[in-house]
Parts: C-alpha cells; sequence; structure tokens
C-alpha cells in the first residue's frame, strides 16, 4: 500500500468516526434549502474543534456540494461570496488598533482580520479524505461560474491562493511515462491528449502531488532529434526514421498539457520544463539545444481585427492586400498564394510577438508569456507548420520555436520580468523595423475562446500546450 494510500484510508477512518460522533447524514434529494443547510454547516466547520468531527463535517459538506445540480452549485458560490468574507468588525477594530500603535502585533492582528473566512472554510475542507480533489474540481466549475459571475473572481483568488502553497513545487514529484506506467495513469493522459509512441527518441515527463498520487496535474512529451523541427506533421509522422537516444543532440518540446482544469493558472509548468531538462541532460550528455514546437493561438483572431480596424500600426494597406488572400478557400494548397502572402504573414507575426500587448501591458500571445517567462528565446517563426484545421484556425497554421539557451535563461527571464522585453532571435527583430513604433496601444483582449486555448497538432485530441 503506498503512503498515500494509507494516509486517505486514515483520514477517511477518522471521519467515519466523527460522523458517527455527529449523527451526520447526506443530503436529502429535495431537501428545501440545500444551500442553506451547506452554510450552517460550513458555520459549524469554522468554529469546529475536534479532529474527527472537523473531518466529518468537511466529508459531509463535500459529500453534498458533489450531490448539487449546477444551480445549486452556483448558489453555493455566491453564499461563499457573501457570507465568508472578512469578519468586518474585528477587521475595523485591527485597523483602529494598528492605527493607536502600529506595532508588529498589531500589524499581525489586522492581516489576519483582513483574510476571509472563506480562505480558512477551504483550508478546513481539504482535511476531509480525497479533499483536495474534491476543491480542485470545485474550482473548475467556479472558473466556468466566473465567466457569467465577475463578482465570484474574489472566491477564486482565494482557491487560487491556498492552491499556490498546496501546489508548490516543493511537494510535486517528476516521474517519467512510459508503457510501463500503471494502465490507470495512462487512462487519465490518454484521456487528455491521444499520446504518442513513447520510448528510443520519444519521452513523456509528468508532475504528481502526494494526495493526488494517480493523477497528473501537468505532463510534457520530448522528441529527441538532430536539429530544430519547423513541421509539427514531420515530427510526429508514422513513418519517419527513428534516432537513436544517445545520438541525438536537440530536444524539443512538442506537447505541454495541463491536465487539472481546476488547477488553471497555478503556475508550475514552469518547473516542469527545468526539471526536464535537467534529467535529460543527465542521462543523455550529448544534448545541447532545448527547444519547443508551439502553437500560437492567438494569432488568427488579433490579425482578424487588425485587418478590421480603420488604422492599423502593423498593416500597412499593401499589407491588407497581400493578407485578403487569407480569405480564399484552400489558400494554403495553392502555391502561388503561399509564395504571395508568406512575407507579409511572417511580418504581421512579427509584430504580433514583439508590439501586441493585452489590457494590462502584457505580451498579447499566452503561450508566448508562458515561455519567455520561463527565460526562453523567440527563435523562429515556421510558416505553415501546423496544417492542421485547429491551427489553420487560429493561426493560419503558424507555429513557432521557443530556445531554452542554458547559459542565458536567468538573463532572459529577467529581461521579461522586470522590462517586459521579448527577447527574440535577430531573423525576428528584422520583420519589425524600429522606426514602425505604435502610434498607440490598443489592447488585444485577455480571454480567449475555448478554441484559442487549446492547439491539435495531427492526431491528437485536445491537446492544451499549458499556459498561464
Amino acid at each position: 500500500m503506498s503512503t498515500a494510500s494509507f494516509f486517505s484510508d486514515m483520514l477517511q477512518g477518522i471521519a467515519d468516526r466523527g460522523r458517527r460522533f455527529l449523527s451526520l447524514g447526506p443530503a436529502r434529494n429535495g431537501e428545501a434549502d440545500a444551500v442553506g443547510t451547506m452554510q450552517a454547516l460550513c458555520e459549524t466547520l469554522l468554529s469546529s474543534r475536534g479532529e474527527a468531527s472537523g473531518m466529518a463535517l468537511a466529508k459531509n459538506i463535500l459529500d453534498r456540494w458533489q450531490g448539487f445540480d449546477p444551480e445549486k452549485r452556483r448558489d453555493f458560490m455566491i453564499a461563499l461570496l457573501s457570507h465568508f468574507g472578512p469578519d468586518i468588525e474585528r477587521l475595523e477594530r485591527a485597523i483602529d488598533s494598528y492605527r493607536a500603535d502600529p506595532t508588529p502585533k498589531a500589524l499581525h492582528e489586522m492581516s489576519m482580520a483582513a483574510e476571509p473566512r472563506r480562505q480558512e472554510l477551504i483550508r478546513r475542507l481539504n482535511l476531509a479524505p480525497n479533499g483536495i480533489a474534491t476543491l480542485v474540481r470545485m474550482r473548475e466549475d467556479l472558473l466556468e461560474l466566473k465567466a457569467r459571475n465577475p463578482d465570484l473572481e474574489a472566491v477564486d483568488t482565494d482557491f487560487a491562493h491556498l492552491f499556490g502553497s498546496w501546489f508548490n513545487r516543493g511537494f510535486l514529484v517528476l516521474r517519467p511515462i512510459s508503457w510501463s506506467t500503471p494502465a490507470d495513469i495512462l487512462e487519465k493522459i490518454i484521456r487528455y491528449e491521444a499520446v504518442h509512441y513513447i520510448g528510443g527518441d520519444r519521452r513523456c515527463f509528468a508532475f504528481f502531488h502526494p494526495q493526488l498520487a494517480d493523477d497528473p496535474l501537468i505532463f510534457v512529451e520530448v522528441a529527441l532529434t538532430r536539429e530544430m523541427p519547423s513541421n509539427i506533421a514531420d515530427l510526429l509522422k508514422e513513418d519517419r526514421a527513428p534516432i537513436r537516444a544517445a545520438d541525438a543532440t536537440t530536444a524539443v518540446f512538442y506537447s505541454i498539457s495541463n491536465c487539472q482544469e481546476g488547477l488553471r493558472g497555478i503556475s508550475f509548468g514552469n518547473f516542469l520544463i527545468k526539471q526536464v531538462v535537467e534529467d535529460l541532460r543527465r542521462d543523455l550528455p550529448r544534448l545541447d539545444t532545448f527547444a519547443t514546437l508551439s502553437p500560437v493561438p492567438g494569432f488568427a483572431d488579433w490579425l482578424s481585427r487588425e485587418r478590421r480596424a480603420e488604422a492599423s500600426d502593423a498593416l500597412s494597406q499593401a499589407d491588407r492586400g497581400k493578407l485578403a488572400l487569407l480569405d480564399e478557400p484552400d489558400w494554403a494548397d495553392q502555391p502561388e498564394i503561399v509564395a504571395s502572402i508568406q512575407p507579409n504573414l511572417s511580418a504581421a507575426a512579427g509584430w504580433y510577438f514583439l508590439r501586441a500587448r493585452n489590457s494590462s501591458g502584457k505580451v498579447a500571445d499566452p503561450v508566448a508569456r508562458f515561455h519567455l517567462g520561463n527565460g526562453a528565446r523567440l527563435e523562429r517563426i515556421n510558416f505553415l507548420g501546423d496544417r492542421s484545421e485547429r491551427a489553420m484556425r487560429q493561426a493560419h497554421g503558424l507555429m513557432v520555436n521557443y530556445l531554452y539557451k542554458l547559459d542565458d535563461i536567468e538573463t532572459n527571464h529577467e529581461a521579461f520580468a522586470t522590462r517586459g522585453e521579448v527577447v527574440a532571435a535577430p531573423a525576428i527583430r528584422r520583420l519589425v523595423p524600429a522606426d514602425r513604433s505604435p502610434r498607440s496601444l490598443v489592447p488585444v483582449p485577455d480571454i480567449l475562446s475555448p478554441d484559442a486555448r487549446s492547439s491539435d497538432a495531427p492526431g491528437r485530441k485536445g491537446n492544451k500546450e499549458f499556459t498561464s
């Protein structure tokens, strides 16, 4: 029996004893005020001092939540917002005390009073057997709900704050995935993506959390090659000639998939790449190049807006005329159009990466933010790098390579994090002349459509390059 399984069974036993002590029963179908009952149980949990009774209450609350229909789940989240914020009276007293005597003790009390009560509630719910797994699913619902109820952002902030601590890199375990990996784990990974052949010059790695021991958080597929690829079809074709891993000089990260929608925005993908690089360098010392072959999920939407705009810093009238060929059906199958449109589309892509910003002033492309924030360099724009239907729809077939040059990672990260500088290869910088400065910032929408957040290479289902 694994340590995680033993610990879970032990918690379950404590919760069962606590349930008998409290005489708790499950939610009844048709209960008149199910959300009101949940709210009362949550208040009881916050005031509880016994460990067994607390675990039992937490389990009962989570069991009831799982039995709720979508409407009740929404009402429960609204109750968390309305009734489990900070204790205002305590906060006002703490503020007055700090103003009168600004000691470290008074500051600590003010900080404690400012914390929403739902944070402590979520901590106590986490004590239930399988509590963390249920809370991750709860946030998955919350992310959908807050799109229609923006006020729920405050509740999501509390979930994200706690998850940022609970899923700290120090708790995560990196495991290689192979066909000898237990079947239940492989099935879960395949549920997120149709994983290709693993073995030889193809590797797969995943992060796991001790309390979700058989449920991967994020995984990456790596191809071992002799050069940096520019086309996903060539990388994945079944009749390719594999090379011996020992002969490889380049490791290509071609698929990064976040398996838990409820952990969206919790950043651990950067640690995944860096840890995989370390493991690969240890096992294959000839590797000297680490790069990605990545999608560009927001490019087509951005370009469409620029083409429709009355005035565009990114596109000249000549550019617009050439790019009108994108409206031709099957343009990518017509060599004359391809040759005509490539310079203009590549130049537009250069502007998109180097100049386009969202309403927060950040680089517009979410995948670019992820890799540039990790210290990668934007190395190459690959025209028609992915001819799949989805890639044509969301990026006009564009893909890019991000280069992780180990000696420059920290410098690149600092340039991006402190100055917002996009570190790019000279060939990409030449696509945007220095004298073409934008007259004004027209922000790109922050939220991409579900389709634009994901990327399919040929033969994949629902592959998502991890973004943050």
